[in-house]
């Protein structure tokens, strides 16, 4: 990935040049400072995913081999958000299953007409943490939503957090700064959950990071699995601290690597899913969001291709 970007960024640095010298020709010279201010800003993303990259290739490595915490919440967007939420979390299952994966849900939330609020899964088996690892950021969709009688485009956004699962040896919880609380379960694991108390709600006291988990039938199975979502979300946390201090100690000044930034779009009226972080398009939207990510997942891990 690496010496892709920076095979990016060079011819980048390319055009600016070429742009430079056309700014002492009066006729061009409006032109190409706007082309100018277009590449720096392409430039700085591109330096900027690179410095990411290098800040957690240390890291991978040992990663490789973790399961995976996905968690998908609608944004901005209303209905339609929760909608194309519901969407991702259909495609990240079908492509998790098509690589023999196996797919477990932690936790949701629905809204009405088919939405979600929120979906957590953990993602195990071979490869799991590598064919996941980029996919955290802020994906947007724009359509003409079913209840639009206008025809007018709406664009919504989802977050997508993706985080390795961290064991008790790896990162550890002081069980003083945890509170917990046990509930009647209104997931989905029918009328025996409904009649006890088998959901958990675990609340981390210094960070206030609060995490459910309801989908198993035995308490402290749920319990088990709430500890490891906050544990990785806590580690992650962490991670993100030390590369926000990286990022900004090398003055990167477009782009904070944080995973509240878009790197997606999914155009229904062109057919077009574009990634920002390499300014690539792949005009077959419905193939992709039926779980065939392979083009978009192998640009990452093996960009030469």
């Amino acid at each position: 990935m690496n010496d892709y970007l920076k095979k990016q960024i060079a011819e980048i640095e390319q055009k600016i040049t070429e742009a430079e010298a056309l700014e002492n020709d009066p006729e061009l010279a409006e032109m190409a400072r706007q082309d100018l201010k277009k590449l720096e800003i392409q430039k700085a993303e591109l330096e900027r995913l690179l410095t990411q990259q290098s800040a957690v290739s240390s890291s991978q490595s040992a990663d490789d081999g973790k399961a995976v915490i996905l968690e998908i919440r609608a944004a901005a967007g209303g209905d339609e958000a929760g909608l194309f939420a519901a969407d991702l979390w259909r495609m990240y299952q079908r492509f998790a299953q098509s690589k023999g994966l196996k797919v477990e849900e932690l936790d949701r939330s629905e809204g009405g007409i088919g939405n979600i609020k929120e979906v957590i899964l953990k993602i195990s088996g071979s490869g799991a943490y590598q064919l996941f690892q980029n996919e955290s950021g802020v994906h947007r969709v724009q359509r003409i939503p079913k209840t639009e009688s206008s025809g007018r485009i709406h664009t919504s956004t989802a977050t997508v957090v993706v985080m390795p699962e961290i064991q008790e040896n790896q990162f550890h919880l002081d069980p003083k700064e945890i509170e917990f609380e046990a509930f009647r379960s209104s997931g989905h694991g029918g009328q025996n959950v409904q009649k006890v108390s088998t959901a958990v709600r675990l609340r981390h006291k210094p960070t206030g990071i609060v995490v459910t988990c309801q989908t198993e039938r035995q308490q402290a199975r749920n319990r088990e699995l709430a500890m490891n979502v906050l544990r990785s979300r806590l580690y992650q946390a962490e991670v993100e601290k030390k590369q926000k201090a990286e990022s900004q100690a090398r003055r990167v000044q477009v782009g904070s690597g944080e995973r509240s930034e878009k790197i997606r779009t999914y155009n229904f009226p062109q057919n077009r899913v574009t990634d920002h972080r390499i300014n690539k398009s792949w005009h077959d939207l419905e193939n992709i969001l039926d779980g065939n990510l392979d083009k978009i997942i192998s640009m990452f891990l093996n960009p030469q291709n």
